[in-house]
């Protein structure tokens, strides 16, 4: 059965240095090989597989490992699994039924491995059901003659594999943490290989990288073995047995056998080719090269976070690319790489811990910034460092005019430094997440826009700029102090914005010609300040400007517009314009255009806005001039710049021009591609997209690569009610342009995207997610077919790479993970949905240093948090009365939350950390905040943190944990109390200071000398190398050893002290003084995957009601509090223990094989409600639940099994506001029901089953142009009951005989479910099953059954089972 998830290993592996002895070969070998085997026969006897180790004198490489054919290669065996289907000529195996079976998927090799041999696979298909994954090793059992068992590890003799980042000898681990990399973690497209060696050591390799000996004793004689678990599916053998230098090999063989290959080895070179750009030996105390000196590593990663640094082991030339691709990233760190360029000679540099920390000669990208000499000279520089993943690249390039260049995934960030001295070394610094680099060969400079000529520039008629293909309308190099301009002088930002709010003045490069529009996009602001940007134009030249605080100084010859005023030379000429200024935001695009009569008019989106002045002195230049001021930090030029026809300065018919079709700017509107279905008309400059005929052929795409985070938005316009189905969207990786142009000249599009599958797809369709035309997952959100005329539905790309749904507005959470970086939204008209109009716009993905600083970061100021933190005081104090039911948490929080239950439910649904959340209202004096833990994780250690932050949280981007917040914040964690992020202590005379996870100690006051002794944080207590003292702040109960369902509240008492609460108990105060207004946080983290925000009791808000420690009896103090005291009453018996009913009950479900993931983990998998447990418990025969509240019978005489609720599921979240009822099953029925997740395919009477479109063997076949839509089958109703005496009756719930393995007794089982109903869902009625016995008496006859129709309409509760 499927195992839990493997946990995130906690270190690196001791050693990753290459075992590998391929590497005795050199590639001009392989490649003399690779050409003498193409010109003596052709390429199927090329040898690429890895040559065997010296033995000694006189051995040959042919007698040990001889040159292998094409017949004589590694293939899978034909005799394999019950469900792989081998293909590919056997080098492709593929376990069918994926999301019905998750094991019976083992393959082995054709023949046994030869010593040196590399064994090595490609994940080709991955799936998103099962937990646990591929698994890869050797065996000494023959093929033929082996009986293959459900899964590899099964077997109990001659087995060695890799399962999760651990190896198995027959079946038992003897190695629990081979390596850093868990199996069960790679992705499609990742390699695992294998290899016995001659010394009869095995290594495995993940993609290319030797893990060093798994085993150092491996049989002779053993075949490969793979194991297609879990969520793997597919895999292809891969012969170019190619290791961590794989990508270089495969480029030098290729050029080997081109023409141009062969003549420059027959014609050597004359010059050398340069020196390689490798890592110098000499490197931070932390970090190792490896690799020939190509990759860089901090081998301790989860240990150290600094002490990383790497140079090039040559100086850069000019316009010489050094780039490096991050390899392994952890997530325990905050911070990443950083990339830069020194003067320093590594040879003689005494390497400090970080590299910004070096006071000369060094430029370094860090974050979104550039620093000089430990000096910040750019704050929003680029794309942020710190969110980079592994697989992406970042470099840097000096160029011959001494200007520094970086880039992010080939993407140059613009100039970031100039005057920088040749002859500069390159420098890495592996610092936080990163953990492990490798430099990237062959890397062309990017193209970079070079700067136009300055000044007066006329250009003639025919030249481009004066064409619609675009404008030769830049900023000038001239600009304020505090400005910088960038991407090719189309952008302009001012730096330091939170420190800094006026002397940003940039200018256009030439002076505007009449009738053209000069047009920017706001793209960043902050609230930091009051005041926005002000646009205008002036006729003074650049050169001849001394740039002023303001341009509203300016006294003579410039026009300007700031707020609503127009103001010349300074002074107001007329106020309330039609525009506002300051009201713009993000994304809003402002024009400016002086006609031929001498008129200035502005455009706000396109619209124009009326002549704002009239009386510019014609025939003089004015150049366009924009001040960012306040709280606009950053403009780009739009491509709508350019000439206008004059005859529309005046008019508001100007607006076309200002949306050029393919725009990328911001603000511009979305369109559909011109390649479509041939049933689709597009209308309006495809904005606008027609099914004209037919319900299929519907296909529509967007014109460009959905960013991250960017959401391309619908609206409903025209529904042909007689057709089924709804409208389906997703994203695709096919670029729409290679299906053909021209509305239905798409050949090649299918009829309806469920058939879409000539590149990867996902895509929703009603409440079903699919890829590739395979269901995924069901239920989820809301469902597409009730989407009506108005209704508008949108896609998001999240950075995450997931895929998420919006219906009029609403997240409906992660549809679909994994998502590929070059997507195009996809929709298909089909059925009820005829036709749809876009209503979002694009926007240019802004540099991540244009986002909110994160709390991390010390750009915040006081005056920010009083300015608005005011205004929510004031909200606080007006909503008393209403509080406790409006208390939710925030919309912004950690990326590993999910909210549900009306923003009150807060699950981390990944990894340990980034699981912040924020309640939304601040705390009230006397008001108690609580919430309850509902889930634990025993996986990890350490458990959830609460404290309370002053700045305001709406637009935080929280770091991974909240002990990474260095302001305005505090903090209770485990039994101590931290202040942004630290805490300090002394001991002993030592001054002890925790920081961000990282510790030191030094002498206490009156000590002399900063001596210091390193700290490690573990398991919620420090330890020191110096000291053997424990050092603990005993305050309250330790909240790492908080059991599920404590309840854990927050009082701020009228002199602002900060209590905390235990199920009700004051434990004191913890904090004093605390900032008002404040606002109540809960970091998810480790143990604690989930809490809900309660209701204060009656009493509760005074804080009188509680009692507090003094209240407590002495023998209830020890050390602190006792734990039992602070979790509440010791818990009752528990009937469980002793029941024999509910043993026997337990038996039975145990025969059913059905997987434990299915289940609730104890103590809350089960409970027993025979007669003597019912009473023990003082149960009520019925209860209430749902809104509007609704009864139900309590289930007496059966026992319950907790199904786990999937927590992505909207369902799930809104279970607590759904009835409650029962369906009566068999046993034949409950795996096949677990397995899809709801009500709706069995074998009984009740419930019939029928394939989904998306299994193997069910196509998609083409409708006929004027045919009715294919109408799925639709399902028998569900019957569904409020008593389960009635659900439960034998015409219902068939009985089943078996035999109990303890007693050895015959019994009589049943099996039934209980689940959550969607109130509106179902229609009540009499019975309609002729029943054994009498309906239960409570429930009126006409509410007894409960009968619906709808898809998603319950959500599965428990299993229940009865034994007589």
């Amino acid at each position: 059965m499927v195992s839990p998830a493997q946990a995130r290993p906690e270190t690196f592996p001791k050693n990753l240095e290459s075992h590998n002895d391929f590497a005795s070969m050199e590639l001009s070998e392989v490649v003399s090989n690779a050409i003498l085997s193409a010109y003596n026969g052709g390429l199927l006897n090329v040898n690429l597989s890895s040559p065997p180790a010296e033995e000694g004198p006189g051995s040959s490489c042919a007698a040990t490992s001889p040159i292998l054919t094409s017949n004589d290669a590694l293939l899978f065996h034909e005799k394999c699994g019950t469900l792989i289907k081998l293909s590919n000529n056997n080098k492709t195996a593929e376990r069918r039924r994926p999301l019905d079976e998750f094991n019976n998927g083992v393959v082995m090799t054709n023949r046994p491995l030869r010593d040196n041999e590399m064994f090595e696979i490609r994940i080709d298909k991955l799936v998103d059901k099962w937990s646990g994954s591929i698994e890869i090793g050797v065996t000494t059992h023959n093929p033929n003659s082996l009986e293959y068992p459900a899964t590899m590890t099964n077997l109990q003799s001659g087995t060695i594999m890799m399962s999760g980042c651990g190896i198995l000898t027959n079946g038992k681990g003897t190695r629990r943490e081979y390596c850093e990399f868990s199996l069960d973690e790679l992705q499609e497209g990742d390699h695992i290989g294998l290899t016995r060696k001659s010394n009869s050591a095995l290594h495995f390799f993940i993609n290319g990288i030797d893990q060093g000996v798994a085993t150092p004793l491996t049989p002779p004689v053993v075949y490969g073995v793979v194991d297609l678990y879990g969520m793997a599916v597919k895999v292809t053998i891969v012969h170019n047995n190619n290791h961590s230098d794989r990508l270089r090999r495969n480029n030098a063989i290729l050029r080997a056998l081109s023409p141009e290959g062969a003549l420059r080895r027959a014609a050597p070179a004359a010059q050398a080719e340069p020196e390689r750009l490798l890592f110098h030996p000499n490197c931070g105390q932390k970090a190792a090269i490896t690799h020939e000196g190509r990759t860089a590593l901090r081998p301790h990663a989860t240990d150290d976070f600094n002490h990383g640094v790497v140079l090039s082991s040559r100086a850069l030339r000019d316009g010489e690319v050094f780039q490096v691709r991050i390899d392994k990233m952890v997530d325990k760190w905050a911070g990443s790489i950083e990339i830069g360029v020194t003067t320093h000679n590594p040879a003689y540099l005494q390497l400090p811990s970080t590299m910004t920390n070096l006071r000369s000669g060094t430029w370094m990208m860090t974050g979104n910034g550039v620093m000089h000499n430990g000096t910040t000279i750019l704050d929003e520089y680029g794309h942020n460092l710190d969110r980079l993943k592994a697989g992406d690249t970042v470099g840097v390039v000096r160029r011959e005019d001494g200007t520094l260049h970086f880039f992010v995934n080939g993407m140059t960030q613009g100039p970031a430094a100039w005057n920088v001295p040749p002859g500069v070394y390159a420098v890495v610094d592996l610092y936080g997440q990163a953990a492990q680099a490798t430099i990237v060969d062959d890397v062309e400079v990017p193209p970079v826009s070079e700067p136009l000529p300055e000044g007066n520039n006329q250009t003639s008629p025919s030249s481009p700029s004066s064409g619609a293909g675009g404008s030769d309308l830049r900023f000038h190099q001239l600009h304020g102090s505090n400005a910088v301009i960038t991407n090719g002088g189309r952008t302009a930002l001012r730096h330091n914005c939170r420190s800094e709010f006026n002397d940003a003045i940039v200018i256009s490069n030439r002076a505007l010609r009449d009738g053209e529009l000069f047009e920017i996009v706001i793209q960043k602001m902050v609230d930091r300040w009051s005041g926005s940007i002000e646009a205008g134009v002036t006729a003074i030249r650049p050169e001849d400007l001394e740039f002023p605080n303001t341009m509203t100084d300016i006294d003579y010859d410039t026009w300007m517009l700031s707020g609503t005023a127009i103001m010349q030379d300074g002074n107001t000429m007329r106020n309330n314009y039609g525009c506002d200024l300051d009201a713009l935001g993000t994304g809003a695009r402002i024009g400016m255009m002086r006609t031929a009569k001498g008129d200035l008019h502005y455009f706000i989106n396109g619209q124009d806005q009326g002549a704002a002045c009239s009386g510019l002195p014609p025939g003089k230049e004015v150049y366009a001039v924009v001040d960012l001021y306040g709280q606009c930090v950053q403009v780009s030029i739009t491509n709508a710049t350019g000439p206008m026809d004059n005859s529309l300065a005046t008019s508001n018919t100007a607006t076309e021009k200002s949306f050029p079709l393919h725009s990328p700017v911001a603000g511009v509107a979305h369109r559909f591609h011109s390649t479509c279905g041939k049933n689709v008309t597009l209308e309006e400059d495809g904005t606008r997209a027609v099914r004209a005929a037919g319900y299929a052929h519907g296909l529509v795409f967007s014109t460009k690569e959905l960013k991250a985070e960017e959401v391309f938005e619908v609206k409903v316009e025209e529904l042909d009610e007689k057709w089924a189905g709804s409208l389906r969207l997703g994203l695709t990786t096919l670029p729409p342009g290679e299906m053909g142009a021209g509305a239905g000249g798409g050949p090649g599009l299918p009829p309806s995207l469920p058939e879409l599958r000539t590149k990867t797809t996902w895509m929703v369709s009603s409440c079903e997610v699919r890829r590739d035309g395979q269901l995924q997952r069901m239920n989820y959100g809301r469902n597409l077919e009730r989407l009506g005329v108005g209704s508008r539905v949108g896609i998001r790309r999240g950075a995450d790479d997931t895929m998420h749904i919006l219906v009029d507005g609403e997240d409906m959470g992660p549809a679909a993970t994994g998502i590929a970086k070059n997507v195009w939204a996809v929709l298909d008209l089909y059925g009820p949905v005829r036709s749809v109009s876009i209503v979002s716009s694009t926007r240019l993905e802004e540099p991540e240093g244009t986002q909110p600083p994160s709390p991390s970061s010390d750009t915040g100021s006081e005056g920010e948090e009083d300015e608005e933190g005011e205004e929510h005081g004031l909200g606080g104090q007006n909503q008393v009365a209403i509080l406790p039911t409006a208390l939710e948490f925030l919309e912004n929080h950690g990326k590993n939350i999910l909210l549900s239950n009306g923003n009150r439910t807060a699950t981390r649904v990944a990894s340990y950390n980034q699981g912040i959340v924020v309640i939304n209202q601040p705390l009230v004096p006397q008001l108690l905040v609580q919430v309850r833990i509902d889930f634990l994780n025993r996986q990890w250690t350490s458990s959830l943190v609460l404290g309370v932050i002053t700045c305001p949280p709406e637009r935080l981007n929280f770091p991974a944990s909240a002990c990474a917040l260095k302001r305005a914040v505090w903090l209770l964690r485990g039994r101590g109390v931290f202040h942004n992020g630290l805490k300090n202590v002394t001991v002993g005379g030592w001054k002890i200071t925790e920081v961000r996870g990282s510790m030191e100690a030094s002498p206490g006051t009156g000590t002399a000398g900063e001596q210091r002794r390193g700290l490690l944080v573990e398991a919620g207590f420090w330890k020191t190398a110096g000291l053997s003292s424990q050092i603990c702040e005993k305050f309250g109960p330790n909240l790492d050893t908080c059991p599920e369902g404590t309840i854990l509240g927050l009082r701020l008492d009228s002199s602002g002290g900060l209590h905390l609460h235990v199920n009700g108990v004051d434990q004191g105060v913890a904090v004093t003084d605390v900032p008002q207004p404040c606002h109540a946080l809960v970091d998810l983290y480790g143990q604690c995957e989930q809490v809900t925000i309660v209701s204060p009791e009656p009493g509760a808000a005074s804080g009188k009601g509680a009692p507090t420690q003094g209240d407590m009896e002495k023998a209830d103090m020890v050390d602190g509090i006792k734990e039992s005291v602070c979790w509440g009453p010791p818990p009752a018996a528990s009937p469980l223990k002793s029941c024999e009913y509910h043993a026997l009950c337990a038996r039975f479900q145990e025969l059913l094989l059905l997987p434990e993931d299915y289940f609730m983990p104890p103590p809350k998998r089960s409970l027993c409600y025979c007669e003597s447990c019912r009473k023990l418990r003082g149960d009520e025969a019925h209860r209430r639940r749902g809104e509007p509240p609704q009864e139900y019978a309590l289930p007496f005489g059966w026992c319950r099994f907790n199904l786990r609720v999937n927590p992505h599921l909207e369902a799930g979240t809104l279970s607590k506001k759904w009835h409650m009822a029962y369906h009566g099953s068999n046993v034949a029925a409950v795996r096949r029901v677990l397995d899809r997740g709801e009500l709706g395919a069995g074998t009984a009477s009740i419930l019939s089953c029928r394939p989904l479109k998306g299994e193997p063997g069910v196509g998609f076949e083409e409708p006929g142009e004027n045919c009715a839509p294919p109408r799925e089958e639709q399902p028998p109703p569900v019957l569904l009951s409020p008593s389960l005496q009635y659900a439960g009756d034998e015409t219902l719930a068939s009985k089943v005989q078996f035999r109990d393995p303890k007693s050895q007794r015959t019994h009589q089982a049943q099996v039934a479910f209980q689940v959550c109903v969607r109130p509106g869902s179902y229609t009540p009625g009499p019975p309609s099953a002729a029943l054994q016995e009498p309906p239960d008496p409570h429930f009126r006859p006409s509410e007894l059954e409960w009968v619906t129709k709808e898809k998603g309409a319950t959500l599965l509760y428990a299993l229940l089972v009865r034994v007589e």
